[in-house]
């Protein structure tokens, strides 16, 4: 038999192959992506969820059918988050130092009472503060590299041994900041970040036999509550430095943060997806 007829035969099979492709039925999951059932009878955590990022991604886990339980050192914020989110779904809080391994344990027992599940873990609790590197004393350094990096490790771990390790499934998502090209003016949260963003690839292939995903989301200058504590000459002309020529919302993180939950970032893991509007690839963060 000739070439011809081999690849007729090539081309029949391939056209069988791409119409079964194309034409069967679509998962109900991807009909329409933000579906306000898409997360329904899932649950998450999100740390610190009482403001801010963390409140803008709670509230759009909530738009989308999930349980949430939002987490805090500060029960008046968390509080009066919750009365605010509750128009929104089921949400509750729970008072938490994610520094603290025991009272991350106690929050871990809290949702297998209460919610028996955990399906999304946000971990956004962190902070900083602008300084020089020779002025950081060691007690801020331990204070800003044990609330971001280690705050995290521990709450992931513990969360992913009492839930989504033995359930064989579960998403993380870790909330970081934008170190692309180090983070002068904050070396402190720079190396936590950047602590991180390994910790996040690291674990993606560990835990993967687990089908668990991790990704990261390093937003960049997020017009937030999260920019109050930074005197205004430090923010002064600061859009001039970013290609978009704006600050990003909070909802702009939160929209990616539900997606990396949903079931179409399923086959996404050890990412870190940077919400900046080009700044990293462009311009300082700030005069030196």
């Amino acid at each position: 038999m000739g070439g011809d007829f081999f690849w007729g035969v090539a081309r029949q099979l391939s056209s069988c192959y791409l119409a079964d492709f194309y034409f069967r039925p679509i998962p109900n999951h991807l009909t329409i992506m933000f579906k306000s059932n898409l997360l329904e009878n899932q649950t998450a955590l999100v740390t610190g969820g009482g403001s801010g990022i963390g409140f803008a991604i709670a509230r759009q886990l909530l738009q989308s059918g999930c349980r949430v339980i939002i987490s805090s050192r500060k029960e008046e914020r968390l509080q009066a988050a919750t009365v605010q989110l509750s128009a929104f779904g089921a949400v509750r809080y729970v008072v938490c130092d994610t520094r603290e391994p025991e009272q991350v344990e106690q929050l871990a027992q809290s949702i297998r009472s209460t919610e028996k599940q955990l399906d999304i873990l946000v971990n956004n609790a962190g902070g900083q503060f602008p300084s020089p590197a020779e002025g950081i004393s060691f007690k801020g350094w331990n204070a800003v590299v044990n609330n971001n990096l280690n705050g995290t490790f521990y709450v992931t771990q513990i969360l992913a041994k009492h839930f989504f390790i033995p359930q064989n499934s579960g998403k993380v998502i870790n909330i970081i900041a934008n170190m692309f090209r180090g983070f002068p003016g904050m070396a402190h949260t720079g190396a936590a970040r950047a602590g991180v963003d390994n910790l996040t690839k690291t674990l993606a292939v560990e835990w993967s036999k687990y089908n668990i995903q991790l990704n990261a989301i390093a937003p960049g200058i997020i017009k937030s509550t999260g920019l109050e504590q930074y005197p205004p000459e430090f923010l002064q002309g600061v859009e001039e430095t970013i290609p978009a020529k704006r600050l990003g919302t909070v909802d702009e993180v939160a929209w990616l943060a539900l997606f990396l939950s949903s079931p179409m970032a399923n086959y996404i893991t050890g990412e870190t997806i940077y919400v900046d509007g080009g700044q990293r690839l462009w311009g300082d963060l700030w005069k030196m």
